[in-house]
């Protein structure tokens, strides 16, 4: 019997929806179907959908993808600074559990990022999601003292920053072990750290279709998982994930 895994981290991008070039990459389409295809086999059994920074605060093609996929499945998405309470709460409604803030490409106002998460987290109680090189995590501690719940993705892609990342993870914020293909530190070395800090921390994720990513992911990233965290892998391949963004 196929052990059950949540996909934390995974794109869809469907042409039928609006997207926007990003520093001059634009995404090849993956559908649902693609995705359903991809892992067909893996035994996922829910997962979230990611907003990348090539949709926007666009909403229409993530409802699209969480109704295609059912039940056990959760979005994160971007919004507009100016979307409406009533806004959030539909989307709340809709599978919605998190909100992404890209910090490694400069598109997010680090400002406006506290704002934004504390009123999302208060009103339906959503975390934040930072896509950030780990390195860059010391000079946004005043910032990231005052967020409720944050997680953050692709190990923190690099080895330069993990002392802090390993200090906010003894303080509960959630890592993705994820994008192993993007990364620049020992992989292996870097699961091990995080879990021997917190053994709640770690979600496990795809990342497909790997956008701009020189791998996408393999099913040999499970394997170097399996062998860093040893008998909690059923926490890290699903339930640590399915408790953090609240899926039953």
């Amino acid at each position: 019997m196929l052990r059950p895994v949540f996909d934390a981290h995974l794109h869809i991008i469907d042409p039928r929806f609006p997207l926007i070039e990003n520093h001059g990459f634009l995404p090849d389409p993956y559908t649902v179907s693609n995705y359903l295809y991809d892992v067909d086999g893996l035994g996922i059994t829910g997962g979230a959908v990611v907003s990348g920074s090539f949709q926007g605060t666009d909403q229409s093609y993530l409802l699209a993808a969480l109704e295609a996929l059912g039940r056990g499945w959760v979005g994160v998405t971007q919004i507009d600074p100016e979307c409406s309470d009533e806004d959030v709460v539909a989307l709340d409604a809709a599978g919605v559990r998190g909100m992404r803030f890209n910090l490694k490409r400069g598109e997010t106002d680090v400002e406006m990022l506290t704002t934004q998460a504390r009123r999302v987290h208060e009103l339906v109680g959503w975390h934040a999601e930072l896509y950030v090189d780990a390195s860059l995590l010391l000079s946004l501690e005043p910032i990231l003292a005052k967020l409720p719940a944050v997680s953050i993705d692709h190990l923190g892609l690099s080895t330069q920053g993990l002392p802090y990342l390993l200090n906010l993870v003894d303080r509960g914020v959630r890592v993705k072990a994820t994008g192993f293909g993007r990364v620049d530190l020992d992989i292996a070395d870097t699961l091990q750290q995080i879990h021997r800090v917190n053994p709640a921390a770690l979600m496990f994720g795809t990342d497909l279709p790997g956008t701009r990513a020189p791998r996408p992911f393999s099913e040999n990233d499970i394997d170097i998982i399996t062998h860093a965290v040893g008998g909690d892998l059923p926490a890290v391949l699903d339930g640590n994930a399915r408790a953090w963004y609240r899926v039953s």
